[in-house]
């Protein structure tokens, strides 16, 4: 196994399982076994709203000499508390497909566990926002990341992001704002910026401002792929599987799909090389070797 300590390594933080459903396409046991063919240290679950897959990852993690890191991409409400079902608009008429995810509805934030302790708080938050949170997605809020936030890691999320999302629709002090609060409900050494590139246009719109607001927050940059399938052939069965979830056909040109083929495990030649300009926010995947696996601490 590759040293944790090394450069030439890699971990993978962003992730949906089978877990994801009819949404993400990464079976838990050949997920594993491509992460330790890899030499892998450590790789992470992070599935849409919910932790139902963590105990059958952690054992088969395990098992295999790999570190787990359970967590999920937790749905935030748009700055409402979280019984509040009132949709949110932060932009302007015409910048609707740039605006808050579910018409509305929630943001998206990635949440991982540091500590047994912290594991047991995303079990609560993600059982609180099925219970108190839902609308359309199981929810959580500011207040409850308060209350759970604990021995938990969290970052600045994916486009569909409350920090994303405002740097998109130009709204940068409002972006730096969200940042900040949640730098100071995670703590300053549990919040990162959280850097993506699939060759999107989403995502490079925002890179110059999400780096700029990193630097002023003294943010930590940390890299990921939104890995939803495995191997790189993957993508068209990842495709059907979307069809499936939105009740349509590969045939069909205005189904709903991913504008890449890239959201795969990637080696970490191929991450450290697509972030070559950045090389601390793959370094920065390598700290979670550091730390103790959940449900040993």
């Amino acid at each position: 196994m590759v040293s944790v300590t090394s450069r030439d390594s890699f971990v993978h933080l962003h992730v949906h399982s089978e877990y994801s459903m009819l949404d993400g396409a990464a079976r838990v046991n050949p997920l594993i076994a491509a992460a330790v063919e890899q030499g892998m240290p450590a790789v992470a679950m992070t599935d849409h709203g919910n932790v139902f897959g963590a105990f059958e990852f952690w054992r088969a993690a395990t098992d295999a000499g790999i570190k787990p890191i359970i967590g999920t991409e937790a749905y935030l409400t748009p700055g409402t508390a979280r019984q509040d079902r009132t949709r949110v608009r932060w932009g302007e008429g015409g910048s609707s497909g740039d605006d808050v995810s579910g018409s509305g509805a929630y943001t998206h934030m990635t949440l991982l566990a540091e500590t047994t302790a912290g594991m047991h708080n995303l079990f609560r938050l993600s059982s609180l926002a099925s219970i108190e949170g839902y609308y359309f997605k199981p929810r959580m809020d500011r207040d409850l990341l308060s209350q759970y936030g604990s021995g938990l890691i969290a970052t600045t999320g994916c486009p569909s992001s409350e920090v994303q999302t405002r740097l998109r629709l130009g709204q940068y002090d409002q972006a730096r704002q969200a940042a900040s609060d949640f730098r100071d409900i995670f703590g300053p050494d549990n919040f990162f910026c959280e850097v993506m590139d699939h060759g999107l246009g989403i995502e490079r719109r925002v890179m110059t401002d999400l780096l700029r607001l990193a630097k002023e927050l003294t943010l930590p940059l940390v890299a990921t792929n939104d890995l939803h399938y495995v191997a790189a052939e993957d993508a068209t069965s990842h495709a059907a599987l979307l069809c499936v979830q939105s009740g349509s056909t590969l045939d069909d040109p205005k189904r709903f799909k991913f504008d890449a083929d890239e959201f795969y495990l990637k080696s970490a030649a191929q991450m450290r090389e697509l972030f070559r300009d950045y090389p601390e926010a793959c370094d920065n995947t390598l700290r979670w070797g550091f730390r103790s696996v959940p449900g040993r601490s």
